[in-house]
């Protein structure tokens, strides 16, 4: 085959990948852009114009409750608990996957359900296990724990405690599955000179599997990470969209609500951006200073 046919053969597959991420990502990334700078919103939809940074600015000054530092915190809070307990109980389950046990492929599955399962109903799920009289975790507390029923959806401590118990449970199956699959590409030939050396099981987690599976499990962090900050569903429909009084919000709810319940599409359209720019910074300061691209041997 000629370079001119191997090239219009590799066109052929590239051009129509190219005009969908155009179409679905480009050219709205570009429009929202360009409504940040402009005072679009409920009144000026149609006759919006550019007014430069003004919008960028109320992000960072406008003196509402909540304001962005404080729901800016509270995306930190969200996303570093989640991140945290999703790479644990994933890997601890990953490790425990990992064994010689009976009905291995039945517990996976399982294990798999949270993650199977759409958003939407597993968020709607644990706002009724949430329920003060009735839900399944205030039954459990009160006949077990012998402690009083607790009010989760009309505090803001509580509603956000229990976004981040539900997101847990979405979130740890990713890493059970990206860690497990490192532990498999282990030389199994590593822990066997490990055990003639006499080395213990924490010592072989250190010297041997921590650094093995890294490579792996950094991206997946990094992927978590960006996943979790920008996670609207489970804040929006646990906390029954960020209630009560606007105090469980994350940015990402916070800019759904400035867009879609107060059409402020300008304002919103700032706040995504400033976003988009916090995740990308992180992402490629942690890719860097982890690094993740080196090779594990």
């Amino acid at each position: 085959m000629s370079n001119l046919h191997k090239n219009l053969f590799i066109s052929f597959f590239i051009v129509p990948t190219f005009l969908v991420l155009a179409a679905v990502v480009f050219y709205p990334f570009i429009y929202n852009l360009v409504i940040s700078f402009s005072n679009m919103n409920l009144r000026h939809i149609q006759d919006w114009r550019l007014i430069g940074f003004t919008q960028y600015i109320k992000v960072f000054t406008e003196p509402t409750e909540p304001n962005f530092y404080v729901v800016f915190l509270k995306t930190i809070i969200w996303t570093s608990v989640n991140v945290f307990f999703h790479v644990v109980i994933g890997v601890f389950l990953a490790l425990l996957l990992n064994q010689h046990i009976r009905g291995k492929g039945v517990y996976r599955t399982l294990l798999i359900l949270p993650w199977a399962i759409p958003q939407y109903i597993v968020a709607l799920t644990w706002r009724g296990m949430f329920n003060y009289e009735y839900g399944s975790i205030n039954l459990l507390i009160t006949k077990y724990l012998s402690l009083p029923a607790v009010e989760w959806l009309k505090s803001p401590t509580e509603a956000f405690l229990a976004c981040i118990l539900t997101n847990v449970w979405l979130g740890f199956p990713f890493m059970m599955v990206v860690a497990l699959g490192a532990l498999q590409s282990i030389p199994h030939e590593l822990y066997e000179a490990a055990n003639i050396d006499g080395a213990s099981w924490f010592q072989k987690l250190k010297n041997i599997t921590i650094p093995l599976i890294r490579p792996v499990m950094i991206p997946a962090i990094t992927l978590g990470i960006v996943w979790t900050f920008n996670n609207l569903n489970i804040v929006w429909l646990v906390s029954n969209a960020g209630e009560p009084s606007d105090q469980t919000h994350i940015l990402i709810s916070f800019v759904y609500k400035a867009a879609f319940n107060l059409y402020r599409y300008g304002y919103a359209a700032a706040l995504s951006m400033v976003i988009f720019l916090i995740l990308l910074f992180f992402s490629l300061t942690f890719m860097r200073r982890t690094k993740a691209t080196e090779a594990a041997y």
